[in-house]
């Protein structure tokens, strides 16, 4: 009996560090998303190697984990990135700032006010308006700026159109109203902003929701199938992912 208890335990402990990822469909369009639990799953944001440079490739951040004796169970690119990769607005890893908050319209969707910041803390995720977070700025040990926002207060955005038809892969992030849970999606067809806006609201019911990106979205979920690896072959600049220990 003593070793049967110590394998269930075994087993739970195993599963409690590794991001919950599966796929599913929502008002005929098809997702893949992975779920981050903050009592169970540690979460990074990740840019540069020790020697400054980007690392923009999920496998270059194994590669640093593999140092610490550890890897990534789930990676998704987490923000906006000029050419050289380096962040469009805020950004904060590991307590220490590389790019400050930008809170004023500009083009392109970043632009596209209001946008937001996701913000990992000790005890909280969060997706914040930016002008939200400028006025009373949380505690944050990692936070990334990316716009538009989906979801605001459970609405969506005002400049989403029912009737679009700009339609592209999105990549994106949702916190549960406890702020404990994370849920990063990415849609698996084209979709337009007011589909995936939609998604998170009436399917995850996040009452705020982050865009992350389009064209050049990418998920790393090997346990769903997913390599992470881009027929574009276009480096990334932030990347959000979870760490597990390397077996």
């Amino acid at each position: 009996m003593i070793w049967r208890l110590s394998a269930l335990l075994i087993c739970l402990s195993g599963a409690l560090h590794a991001a919950e990822c599966r796929e599913t469909e929502h008002a005929g369009n098809r997702y893949a998303l992975c779920q981050v639990d903050l009592a169970t799953d540690e979460l990074r944001l990740f840019l540069n190697d020790s020697k400054g440079e980007k690392l923009g490739e999920f496998s270059s951040v194994n590669s640093v984990l593999a140092l610490e004796g550890k890897k990534l169970s789930f990676g998704m690119n987490a923000g906006m990135y000029h050419e050289d990769r380096g962040p469009v607005g805020l950004y904060l890893e590991n307590g220490k700032q590389a790019q400050r908050l930008i809170t004023s319209d500009g083009p392109g969707n970043f632009g596209l006010l209001p946008n937001g910041v996701f913000c990992i803390g000790k005890n909280s995720f969060a997706v914040i308006e930016s002008r939200s977070f400028a006025k009373k700025p949380p505690k944050c040990k990692y936070a990334s700026q990316s716009g538009p926002m989906l979801v605001i207060g459970g609405a969506l955005h005002p400049r989403f159109l029912i009737d679009s038809t700009s339609r592209y892969v999105r990549n994106g992030v949702g916190v549960s109203p406890d702020q404990r849970k994370a849920t990063f999606v990415i849609s698996r067809n084209a979709v337009t902003f007011h589909e995936f806006g939609s998604y998170f609201r009436d399917a995850l019911k996040t009452p705020n929701a982050l865009y992350f990106d389009g064209n050049i979205s990418r998920l790393y979920a090997p346990q769903i199938g997913y390599s992470g690896v881009s027929w574009l072959s276009e480096p990334m600049g932030p990347i959000v992912g979870t760490v597990v220990p390397a077996e």
